[in-house]
């Protein structure tokens, strides 16, 4: 991960959009995203739910620069920082959206906006909320990945089952595979 990118995040967090937990651990549990995703082919379509303090979305847009990723949040103070961030990274394969994840989802499924193959999410909401959003965003044979707190199962198998998602747990992450 380049220097700038802890710069940039070291940013945030004095912006108050990160908490007080060493930048760099962040940024380096933020790194086990792409690690749990494995190789991506060329142009895959990632989408980070509440980026806003640019965890694990600028960290994901370093390792990951062969994919079109999309930053969302709904403050507009936050996509301001991050597309501030992204110019100064030079992420041409990167677009900030200030957006509601709800509304998105809808114009997924409406066929206004395309699935995409890559859902991300940390610290964005309720478990459940988190997922059902997520899955409304993916196609068939996509992945969902979503930070895990360090210890517990807090996901009921028959949830999963009803979103039609397969999950195991690979490090501080868990990764959801939606049955094709």
């Amino acid at each position: 991960m380049r220097a700038e990118t802890i710069e940039a995040l070291r940013e945030s967090q004095r912006l108050g959009f990160l908490g007080a937990r060493p930048v760099e651990q962040a940024a380096e549990h933020a790194a086990a995203f792409a690690t749990a995703l494995g190789p991506l082919p060329d142009g895959a379509r990632l989408i980070d739910l509440g980026s806003g303090g640019g965890l694990p979305g600028l960290v994901l847009a370093d390792l990951l620069p062969r994919c079109s990723i999309t930053l969302v949040d709904r403050r507009q103070k936050r996509t301001d920082f991050l597309q501030r961030a992204v110019r100064r990274l030079g992420h041409e394969h990167v677009e900030v959206r200030e957006a509601d994840v709800a509304v998105m989802a809808r114009d997924v499924e409406a066929g206004v906006e395309t699935a995409f193959d890559v859902v991300t999410a940390r610290s964005f909401g309720p478990p459940e909320m988190t997922l059902r959003l997520a899955r409304r965003l993916t196609h068939a044979g996509g992945t969902i990945v979503i930070s895990e707190p360090p210890t517990g199962e807090r996901w009921d198998q028959g949830f999963l089952q009803e979103l039609g998602l397969d999950d195991e747990r690979v490090g501080p992450v868990r990764v959801f595979h939606v049955k094709p």
